[in-house]
């Protein structure tokens, strides 16, 4: 991995961080979601408005990227109805480059070193230890299943999208139609089981939710597209130091204690990504 390309998974990281910090901060947290996914339709077709046609080959991982994000926003924004935001965050993203190394080393092409394993598994140490606290502060455990559902939807679609922006031949295009397919699935399907009452009516909820869907689209475009020209497992890996900007948001903006166990955890996360870069 070159530097320029680990400089903008870092970036991706820090935008996935606060984007989510964006949706926590609404009353709802569903709602929040619906707004994000309503925005990423015309974002996405903007994008392919002046972009180049994808491959015919990438519409169904296109459709199948439109699927696994729909079960990650759904689990995700269940998770943060329980629990903060320095608590759901590590949990829900802590196990998907696990998954997605364990699993990818059988259906991926990539070759991942033994030395980035190794990153991966010290970096899956420092967010396991981040996501300690529900066990130990009397956390509402019920955040559990969410947040676990949501990284697995997470490692899905992050090999998923790998695979799809390299077949796409047009990377930009591909995360654009995904955005397309996404916003629709989503939205359509919180619809179905909510209603229209699930759609915020306040201006301030529309202009977080359209920030926040800026730097979705931003943190993803940019993981897909390091993910054409590096190991898709590391780049899923460095993208979840997003935690240590998610825990410093959280202290910073929520507020939220900054206890040695989190300070640690961050710590651990930091020598993962300097693991990798070595």
């Amino acid at each position: 991995m070159s530097f320029a390309v680990f400089l903008a998974v870092m970036a991706a990281a820090f935008l996935h961080a606060m984007w989510n910090a964006l949706i926590k901060l609404g009353t709802s947290k569903v709602g929040g979601m619906v707004i994000l996914s309503i925005v990423e339709v015309p974002i996405g077709l903007a994008v392919i408005a002046v972009s180049p046609p994808i491959a015919l080959e990438a519409v169904p991982w296109v459709i199948g990227a439109g699927c696994t994000h729909f079960a990650y926003k759904f689990f995700l924004s269940y998770a943060y109805d329980r629990g903060d935001l320095s608590r759901v965050y590590p949990i829900a993203r802590g196990a998907a480059p696990m998954i997605v190394a364990l699993v990818g080393a059988f259906v991926l092409a990539d070759a991942v070193t033994g030395r980035q394993y190794m990153a991966i598994a010290v970096l899956a140490a420092g967010i396991l230890l981040m996501a300690r606290g529900v066990f130990t502060s009397g956390e509402d455990r019920r955040l559990l299943p969410f947040a676990l559902g949501s990284a697995l939807a997470t490692a899905s679609y992050t090999m998923i999208d790998g695979m799809g922006a390299r077949i796409s031949g047009v990377p930009a295009a591909y995360v654009a139609w995904v955005f397309v397919a996404d916003g629709l699935f989503f939205t359509c399907g919180m619809l179905a089981l909510r209603g229209l009452r699930v759609i915020p009516r306040d201006a301030r909820a529309w202009g977080m939710g359209a920030v926040a869907s800026a730097a979705s689209y931003g943190a993803y475009a940019v993981s897909v597209w390091a993910m054409t020209f590096a190991p898709i497992a590391l780049v899923a890996a460095l993208r979840e130091t997003s935690i240590l900007f998610a825990v410093l948001i959280g202290w910073l903006g929520f507020n939220e204690r900054m206890t040695r166990e989190k300070a640690l955890a961050a710590a651990v996360i930091v020598a993962g990504v300097v693991l990798s870069r070595l």
